[in-house]
């Protein structure tokens, strides 16, 4: 009887052994690496707990002048997806594919989407910026300014993880579906926030041309001395033609962003008298415990601190 239930124990044992692999696979994450802080939240959201994201540029982090590391290209070389924007937003990212080696496939969150030109629709401001487009090509990149693209760049992201990973493909699919829902409402609060601003006073000035998709989907314009680049440096004739232009169109508010240096809207509201708004985050989060630490709170700050600005108040 002894010996039996030895031989009872050992089996139980080995199948315990035996089982472990299995099980520990199936707790691995898919490693997808996302090229900056606004794709890497829209992969959290659409993978859920099947995926474990590298981020490239973190929270903060301008991808514009962003310079990839070691580690970056350890993680690309390891990846089973890479998430990116396109559109020639980064312009480092070929040089890095290539130096990792990576075999996994890139996945354009812009495929479907049809850019603006970089300088498209701002006819208002000035010729200021113009000159700077060369540092995307001619395309702006910053497509996911509007809600309409953020579905796209979502459904994107469904299908290239249920490629990557097909036994995920149902929770891909109903993650999308449920965050897809989160994006309908959200629009809906973005636009009864600008129809709350008066018709006149719906423009503003923002340090780069990061929310041209934004001004086309949601009807505020936003003047801006530099290109689509924070690369681009304004010279001192394109902010004396911004600071007239302040004056004449009595532009209400100028903005700061996250992931540009304030001076050069501090010098054109002190030069224009415009008062300085809240701080716009465009082209990355804040961390966690911010105000921007998702898509959907960006936004909802972003349009929050314009509404705030430009809603009431002398012009």
């Amino acid at each position: 009887m002894p010996n039996r239930r030895a031989l009872v124990a050992g089996l139980a044992a080995g199948l315990a052994l035996a089982a472990a692999p299995f099980a520990a696979f199936a707790q691995e994450k898919l490693p997808v690496v996302a090229s900056f802080s606004v794709l890497a939240d829209f992969v959290k959201q659409v993978g859920g707990d099947r995926v474990g994201v590298t981020t490239l540029v973190g929270p903060d982090g301008d991808a514009h002048v962003y310079s990839p590391t070691p580690a970056d290209a350890k993680a690309l070389a390891a990846a089973k997806l890479v998430v990116v924007n396109g559109l020639h937003f980064e312009g480092w990212l070929p040089r890095l594919v290539k130096s990792s080696g990576t075999k996994a496939p890139l996945a354009e969150a812009t495929k479907g989407i049809t850019p603006l030109e970089a300088d498209d629709d701002h006819e208002d401001h000035g010729k200021a910026g113009h000159g700077h487009a060369h540092a995307h090509g001619h395309d702006d990149p910053h497509a996911w300014q509007s809600i309409a693209n953020a579905k796209v760049y979502v459904a994107n992201i469904r299908d290239a993880l249920s490629a990557a990973d097909p036994a995920g493909k149902a929770a891909y699919e109903a993650n999308a579906a449920a965050y897809l829902a989160q994006l309908d409402a959200l629009e809906g609060e973005v636009k009864a926030a600008v129809a709350r601003i008066p018709a006149e006073r719906r423009k503003a000035i923002t340090t780069h041309d990061a929310f041209g998709y934004f001004v086309k989907a949601y009807g505020i314009d936003f003047i801006a001395p530099q290109g689509v680049s924070t690369e681009a440096e304004a010279s001192a004739k394109d902010v004396a033609r911004i600071i007239r232009q302040v004056k004449t169109q009595k532009i209400p508010a100028v903005f700061l962003e996250n992931v540009t240096n304030p001076r050069l809207v501090e010098q054109i509201a002190r030069e224009s008298g415009a008062k300085v708004g809240g701080k716009l985050y465009s082209d990355a989060l804040s961390d966690t415990g911010g105000p921007a630490g998702t898509y959907i709170r960006m936004m909802k700050h972003n349009i929050s601190e314009i509404e705030k600005a430009l809603a009431a108040g002398p012009a």
